[in-house]
């Protein structure tokens, strides 16, 4: 694998992931966006709607594809904010809290097999490359969002 490049092994191990975790939530007839929204919400006292996207590293109009699909399945519910009137909470139902909580023993699984598969050392420096490339590319060091094109 040291032939390819770097980007390639990042997307077809994201890939290989994210098939992964969409045939095991399958069997629940969920998604791994699904899963991963649910596991970014506050189960006790919601998440600003506003905060959700952030958080996650998704474009709005993306996000609010799947809350609007999650509230038709019934797994979260749009509340007002008592803090701001203006914002929404979304809050996670009693069939949310139970589809969260399969989607994060999923990911402890997964997390699990891999710390046990791979040495502390070989994991930290996996981290270290990680957060070096994410600094780079929000640094804008990789390519100048200014040059001419």
């Amino acid at each position: 694998m040291r032939d390819k490049t770097i980007d390639y092994v990042l997307r077809t191990t994201w890939l290989a992931v994210q098939k992964m975790y969409n045939e095991e939530a399958s069997k629940f007839d969920s998604t791994m966006a699904t899963g991963f929204t649910l596991l970014s919400i506050d189960p006790e006292n919601g998440t600003p709607s506003t905060a959700l996207g952030p958080k996650m590293g998704m474009e709005a109009t993306s996000l609010s594809r799947i809350l609007k699909t999650m509230e038709e399945a019934g797994v979260i519910e749009r509340k007002p904010n008592p803090k701001d009137g203006r914002s929404v909470l979304i809050h996670l139902t009693d069939f949310g809290r139970e589809k969260r909580d399969y989607s994060r023993e999923k990911v402890l699984t997964f997390n699990n097999t891999i710390r046990n598969n791979i040495s502390e050392e070989k994991l930290n420096s996996f981290y270290d490359v990680a957060e070096l490339i994410n600094n780079l590319i929000s640094s804008k060091k990789i390519y100048n969002q200014n040059d001419d094109k």
